[in-house]
């Protein structure tokens, strides 16, 4: 895939999205008294990890009124009948980037305005929910500081079409750590992906300034480049368990909370130990952060489609065979991680690689040891207490939002049924049927 994308395009882009906006939008949010009855062969259970047949679910407003094998049919109400598929909540990705596309990471930031990669984003936003994602949480701008937030709030206002967010600005790293240009002329001072802090006071700062700007949590790299040394999994940590605990005690004060990408020891240690919701991409868990990490029920979210997709694009043999090593080896460490009760939860790291493609993430924690249920429940049920909406979002229950799927055949039998959604509805609005 070409590594930039060119203002011409964007341009283009930017007049066929101004063009077609209605029908990007597809519709209104429901009215209160409207009542729609959605019909399909099974409706996924999961907390019971089982299948009701036939399934129903009764919406009024955005809201779900009743789900089960057959729900009340109010007069007037709008029936879809989804014939053979399965109906179930929408999928949640804890870990992705709106604001990053297939290419040279690196220079995509440096060559495109941050209007023109919020534009993209938008784009990316509405790729994600066709493909049945109704929630997630965006990792980093990475150098478009808080544009996520306008990307957050103009989906909520039911501007532009896209999941339900959760953001966290630009994320935090060291100088010289990871996201800073390091591969770039030092005397051409290409800006950080990230935002500075080096010290427990100056991540007290730019937590308040990342919340101050719209920040829903804070995302931090905790550890730096990734390799092999003697045959032993190596990163260098950034910052300490005292400097995490001070960032820990600032956003738990603010009633929010840290997700750290973290590979490996020490630097997942000091990460669980100072507490934080979650250690992204894990590849290198010991004993003892595992133990703690089951004991404060910090999540894991693998991110395994990403690893994949640097394997197959690399741009020579060696890295190619480097990447593959890597996947090969958070594989068997996964393995590991799910013997010792590590909870779970389901993130791509989507961006890097194309959006709206990423329940391959599906399929490899199913590949690697998960069962298929337990995929979906890392997904639903812990995505939704990750982002703070465990009793909004991923579950068909009475009083949850209307974010709904339909997928052909069991997900539960097949997870890769979750790559071909044939329905849409996101709050109560249908945007695919």
């Amino acid at each position: 895939m070409s590594g930039l994308i060119r203002v011409p395009r964007t341009i283009l882009v930017f007049v066929l999205t101004l063009t077609f906006a209605p029908a990007l939008i597809a519709q209104p949010a429901a009215p209160a008294s409207e009542a729609i009855v959605l019909h399909a062969a099974h409706l996924l259970d999961v907390e019971r990890g089982a299948l009701v047949s036939p399934g129903e679910v009764l919406v009024r407003g955005n809201r779900i009124a009743e789900a089960g094998q057959s729900v009340t049919h109010p007069a007037g109400a709008k029936v879809i009948d989804l014939g053979e598929s399965t109906l179930m909540p929408g999928l949640i990705d804890a870990h992705v980037h709106l604001f990053l596309h297939p290419g040279d990471e690196d220079l995509q930031t440096v060559v495109e305005s941050v209007p023109q990669r919020t534009i993209l984003a938008e784009i990316a936003a509405r790729e994600d929910l066709m493909a049945g994602f109704t929630a997630e949480r965006d990792m980093g701008t990475e150098g478009a500081g808080s544009a996520d937030s306008a990307i957050r709030s103009a989906i909520d206002a039911g501007l532009i079409p896209g999941p339900r967010m959760r953001i966290s600005g630009n994320a935090i790293s060291i100088l010289g750590g990871h996201e800073d240009a390091i591969r770039f002329n030092p005397a051409e001072h290409i800006s950080s992906n990230a935002t500075y802090a080096n010290s427990a006071s100056e991540l007290v700062t730019v937590i308040r300034q990342q919340l101050k700007e719209g920040a829903d949590f804070i995302k931090i790299y905790q550890t730096g480049h990734d390799s092999f040394i003697n045959g032993k999994f190596t990163t260098p940590y950034q910052f300490t368990r005292a400097e995490l605990e001070v960032a820990v005690a600032e956003t738990t004060r603010m009633n929010t909370h840290i997700g750290v990408h973290a590979t490996a020891e020490p630097g997942t240690l000091y990460a669980a130990q100072a507490g934080v919701a979650s250690i992204d991409h894990a590849d290198q868990l010991a004993p003892e952060t595992m133990r703690i990490m089951r004991e404060k029920q910090i999540y894991a979210v693998p991110t395994f489609a990403i690893s994949e997709y640097f394997a197959a694009h690399a741009g020579t043999p060696a890295s190619t065979e480097r990447q593959r090593a890597t996947l090969a080896f958070h594989a068997a460490e996964f393995r590991k991680q799910l013997a010792a009760g590590v909870p779970m939860a389901v993130g791509s790291d989507v961006g890097p690689f194309p959006h709206g493609t990423q329940a391959r993430e599906f399929e490899l924690m199913v590949q690697y040891g998960m069962s298929p249920v337990d995929v979906l429940r890392a997904s639903l049920i812990n995505g939704a207490r990750l982002l703070g909406w465990e009793n909004e979002i991923g579950q068909l229950k009475p009083n949850f939002y209307a974010d709904i799927i339909a997928v052909r055949g069991n997900p539960l039998a097949d997870i890769s049924t979750l790559k071909h959604v044939s329905f849409v509805m996101k709050n109560g609005v249908v945007y695919s049927k």
